[in-house]
């Protein structure tokens, strides 16, 4: 009896038969759902990279119209985006056009042969080889300053103020403004000694200033490239506020841009250069070219490039090239049409010419390619999904990418 007790307590203690049963079956419900959950995670992370992969790569065929207004857009316009919108200059007046074509205000100016720039919402429209300069907000003229001499560029940062280049008889001007217009420094240079101001860009803001110099004044042609800082640095660090530069002697840099407040790239005709300038210019990185450049576009994460076929392997006309800040190659695409307008942002870059119109995404894949209603003057997008504002000669719609071929228009209801 006493060996039946002990042997009890064993049982009892690894439990009764029925109990070890549960364990095991809870044991077992327990392992279920934790692979059910691991499974369920799995499709999960799965269905989101397909869906990622199906956004980003997704190629849209059709469109619908959502709204059409009638406006009278002149031949002898031209047109930038500004604001996420558009201007409209002309030489006798400046209108800001809000997405849905409705002229937001119009300002009165009087200039022979205007040119414009925006950043952020600000704008700066200069009279070519004229003395006027007026600064634009969104809420219409800010100021209107007469210069001493002839301009030749101008510039505008994202808080408004500008840069300008004039040009005397003996000597040019590069002079800083603030957005009312009044001087905030001027560098003077002479045409002998650092040569014709081909181009500026002046930071987000307002503070640093990149300058290209061509100088022929000498055997062979030089080109320089003056870095400025306006704010402490550059203060400290001699007189003309200049704190670096560089020369090439077997190319030009036509173009300069900030990318971002300290990124600026250099456009030259057989190199890419692009610099980090947080106060002071540092290359950091340079792309070959290896061909002429017809057109050029960026956006603050990366530069593209649009060159001819020539190897005469297929239809295509054109190759379009974008690189990252790093100088990597990101992809090569061909198109086929003429065009005449390039846009770049938002991750996107959109190419139209005529009735064209391709937008690839900033991996390589197509987002759309196909014909819209008319000549286009321009397509950005206007912050909704899929949504994009393209201008023509006399209508401004408001469109949505689809995914079929097909096109859905509604009746003009705008105004004349």
């Amino acid at each position: 009896m006493k060996r039946k007790e002990q042997e009890d307590n064993v049982i009892y203690v690894d439990g009764p038969k029925e109990a070890k049963d549960a364990n095991q079956e809870r044991e077992k419900i327990h392992n279920d759902k934790r692979k059910l959950m691991i499974i369920l995670a799995v499709v999960a992370v799965v269905a989101c990279v397909v869906f990622l992969y199906y956004l980003f790569h997704r190629e849209y065929k059709g469109y619908k119209v959502i709204k059409v207004s009638e406006t009278n857009y002149e031949n002898t316009a031209n047109y930038i985006q500004f604001s996420g919108n558009l201007l409209k200059y002309t030489p006798d007046g400046v209108s800001y056009i809000d997405a849905n074509g409705n002229t937001v205000w119009t300002a009165g100016i009087d200039m022979k042969m205007p040119v414009a720039v925006a950043s952020g919402n600000y704008a700066a429209v200069a009279d070519l080889n004229g003395n006027v300069v007026c600064v634009f907000g969104n809420e219409g003229l800010i100021s209107s300053v007469t210069m001493p001499y002839a301009i030749c560029d101008v510039d505008v940062a994202n808080q408004g103020a500008f840069a300008v280049v004039l040009e005397s008889a003996e000597t040019n001007y590069v002079n800083l403004y603030d957005k009312k217009g009044e001087i905030v420094y001027e560098i003077q240079t002479t045409i002998d000694k650092s040569g014709y101001p081909l181009d500026i860009s002046i930071s987000d803001d307002g503070k640093k200033l990149f300058t290209s110099y061509l100088n022929i004044s000498t055997a062979a042609v030089e080109n320089h490239l003056a870095a400025y800082n306006f704010g402490d640095v550059g203060q400290n660090s001699n007189a003309d506020r200049m704190v670096g530069g560089y020369k090439f002697d077997d190319q030009i840099v036509t173009k300069l841009e900030f990318l971002d407040n300290d990124t600026v790239v250099a456009f030259g005709t057989k190199n890419i250069y692009v610099y980090s300038m947080k106060e002071k210019p540092s290359e950091k990185s340079s792309i070959a070219l290896d061909g002429e450049v017809r057109s050029i576009f960026y956006d603050e994460k990366y530069i593209g490039i649009i060159q001819d076929v020539e190897d005469g392997s297929s239809d295509d006309a054109y190759k379009v090239k974008v690189y990252d800040l790093k100088g990597n190659l990101k992809f090569t695409k061909n198109i086929n049409f003429e065009y005449d307008y390039i846009y770049a942002a938002k991750g996107e870059i959109i190419i139209s010419g005529g009735n064209n119109c391709l937008i690839y995404r900033l991996n390589g894949s197509v987002k759309f390619d196909g014909k819209l209603s008319g000549n286009i003057l321009s397509v950005v997008p206007n912050g909704n999904n899929l949504e994009y504002v393209v201008v023509y000669d006399d209508i401004t719609e408001i469109i949505k990418l689809k995914p079929d071929a097909s096109k859905e228009e509604i009746t003009i209801e705008g105004e004349k």
